[in-house]
């Protein structure tokens, strides 16, 4: 897409908003290069593995941190592999799968006949046949010959029941036989006794019912045409919408249609994918070691949550931070603020550091957007020496935020906390003098001297 495609079509795309899922317009995603690929799993279900080991385990010993495949995380990562069988052009580099997501790395050795996202496309799509056939082999599988096996002993069952329910009507029909003889008998002798009064009875009903007939037949009479009203009356009704039941009036109710069916077809991974473009080959062996780091990072993060994970909406002042690290740091009843002007000589820039080290080993917390070339100094020394501190950035966090290697370290020894006033953007953007200011204000108010 030309950067004039781009900006025609960013006319209806509505407001934007931030996505780790956007590629970038200006590369071409056919040509030689290399990325960094991560796939998550719809609905983050973990279903390719879970975390076993240690994270404080030493790299390389049996109980380092890793990740034990399932069934359905082991085809993944064959069909992963084998991506060079399906397009000869891209190298795999690397893989590494994890409870919820995979992060892979692909060097496209050759230009693509088809652009990188039909690549992934693909991969997803033999996970997918590869997810049904595993789920068709678990469900339990019957032969012709046990079907025909079953049915032949259900209707052996079935035909003995079936013969002892014939006896046992037999038995109690026999049973019942000479009891209905008694009765019988009994009858008879009753009927002769009470003949002579049956006749006198049934005479004088004869005479009544003459008596009565012309009333009867004018009650059937007023009844049928009765009849014929109300019916005329409900055909009415009906075609209104009602229909009349003597002095009450019911809507007519047509039935209701039936529920929609809702698809059990969930798909594997989640829409998209986010891909990292290689820009130098320093960059490609932080990719491995953030790999093969994931698991241990990862079983740290559920160890120590409150340090690594991002928050929300904290309030300090007049100002609202999103941030990740340890946020105890704010409590602390010594904070400085870190101000080195750039004006400072690099003499003059070592004998600050020397003082902010000092209070800050004196259990004060130092606190800067580190933008001044000095203030970077500072913060860096004091980093390196395992001091705490709080940094104010600009670019803020989204849910799925983490910190990166030495950040990540310090944030799991609770030595680190990183704040943002300002929401996160995908785009890199130069700070700007006024951001700066704003940035030091606050570190002056997060330290109460303001």
């Amino acid at each position: 897409m030309t950067d004039e495609q781009f900006i025609a079509k960013g006319k209806y795309a509505g407001e934007k908003n931030a996505s780790m899922k956007r590629r970038d317009i200006h590369h071409d995603y056919t040509a030689r290069r290399m990325y960094m690929i991560t796939l998550e799993v719809e609905g983050r279900r973990p279903v390719f593995g879970h975390l076993v080991g240690n994270p404080f385990a030493q790299r390389g010993s049996s109980d380092e941190s890793r990740i034990e495949l399932s069934a359905l995380g082991k085809a993944v990562q064959t069909e992963w592999l084998n991506i060079h069988l399906h397009y000869p052009q891209i190298e795999v580099m690397a893989i590494q799968m994890m409870p919820d997501h995979l992060h892979g790395i692909l060097y496209v050795r050759e230009p693509l006949p088809v652009h990188l996202g039909k690549v992934i496309s693909g991969f997803k799509t033999g996970c997918r046949k590869a997810q049904r056939a595993l789920e068709a082999a678990a469900k339990p599988q019957h032969t012709e010959k046990q079907m025909e096996n079953g049915s032949a002993e259900q209707r052996m069952a079935n035909g003995s029941a079936e013969q002892q329910m014939a006896n046992g009507l037999a038995e109690q029909q026999m049973a019942n036989g000479s009891a209905e003889q008694r009765m019988e008998n009994g009858s008879a002798e009753q009927r002769m006794e009470n003949g002579s009064a049956e006749q006198q009875m049934a005479n004088g009903l004869a005479e009544q019912q003459m008596a009565n007939g012309s009333a009867e037949q004018r009650m059937v009479n007023g009844m049928a045409a009765t009849a014929r009203e109300a019916a005329a009356g409900a055909s009415v009704g009906a075609a209104n919408g009602v229909v009349e039941h003597g002095s009450l009036v019911f809507p007519y109710v047509t039935a209701s249609p039936s529920p929609k069916v809702i698809s059990p077809y969930q798909p594997l991974f989640a829409k998209g994918y986010n891909d990292l473009i290689l820009r130098s080959f320093e960059e490609l062996q932080r990719w491995k070691n953030y790999l093969s780091d994931n698991p241990r990072r990862l079983m740290m993060k559920r160890a120590r949550p409150e340090w690594l994970r991002p928050f929300f909406g904290l309030h300090i002042g007049s100002h609202v931070y999103s941030g990740i690290g340890n946020r105890s740091l704010l409590t602390s009843p010594s904070r400085i603020a870190v101000r080195v002007s750039r004006r400072r000589s690099d003499s003059e820039i070592a004998v600050e550091t020397t003082r902010y080290l000092s209070a800050a080993r004196q259990g004060a917390i130092l606190v800067s957007p580190a933008i001044s070339p000095g203030e970077k100094r500072v913060m860096r020394a004091a980093f390196d020496a395992g001091l705490p501190i709080i940094v104010i950035m600009e670019n803020g966090f989204t849910p799925l935020s983490k910190p990166h290697g030495e950040q990540f370290d310090a944030c799991a020894r609770g030595l680190l906390l990183m704040l943002a006033p300002w929401e996160h953007h995908n785009e890199k953007k130069k700070i700007t003098a006024e951001q700066c200011q704003q940035m030091n204000l606050m570190a002056l108010e997060i330290c109460g001297q303001q």
